[in-house]
């Protein structure tokens, strides 16, 4: 058996984030920042899909979308949301769960900007989330736009932003051989955190 002195460290949760995630960018062969985004319908209803990590700090857990699709929709009705990284390659995986807010408008310009701008011109040209008759409908929409900018700087939609997910809670797992992993939960208390392993 494996022994105890193997546990997840009772350390700062985001020094820990930062750790395995780095060893995660190292050894993950696609999108070490994927991370699957949970949210709900006011009345409750689960929704579930894979966004990307686009920045973290003490602050929270930083992604962008476009607010007026469904997910954009939810998180405005119920700013409560989970993220859940798993890493294939390392056999680990981190929940995080925590209320969400709206990135400053200087923050989604500068992330906008930082895009390819092939990437700018379809997210301008997307409905997220709506019906679409034909793929050509949304490819023809791209070269409008790239059509009408040019070479000039695309502007960022109003409703093409970033939510900042600031966590109250993070859980960290390691699997071990024959199930036995190891699973510690980071709980914030007066701006400060406990933590206690639970069983697996």
């Amino acid at each position: 058996m494996e022994p105890a002195a193997d546990a997840i460290p009772a350390t700062d949760p985001f020094a820990l984030f930062d750790a395995w995630f780095e060893e995660a960018r190292a050894s993950e062969p696609n999108d070490a920042n994927a991370m699957a985004l949970a949210t709900a319908t006011p009345e409750g209803a689960p929704s579930v899909r894979m966004v990307l990590l686009k920045g973290h700090d003490p602050d929270g857990f930083v992604f962008y979308t476009n607010a007026q699709s469904r997910k954009g929709g939810e998180i405005l009705a119920n700013p409560q949301a989970a993220l859940l990284f798993h890493w294939k390659s390392l056999r680990r995986q981190i929940r995080i769960e925590g209320p969400l807010s709206e990135v400053t408008a200087a923050e989604a310009d500068a992330y906008f900007h930082s895009r390819h701008p092939d990437s700018q011109l379809g997210s301008a040209a997307s409905d997220q989330s709506r019906p679409l008759a034909s793929r050509q409908t949304y490819l023809d929409r791209v070269e409008q736009l790239r059509a009408a900018y040019g070479d000039g700087e695309i502007p960022r939609p109003p409703h093409w932003t970033g939510f900042r997910l600031a966590p109250v809670r993070m859980e960290f797992w390691q699997d071990r051989a024959h199930r036995l992993h190891e699973r510690r939960q980071f709980n914030r208390v007066n701006g400060g955190w406990q933590s206690a392993l639970l069983y697996p």
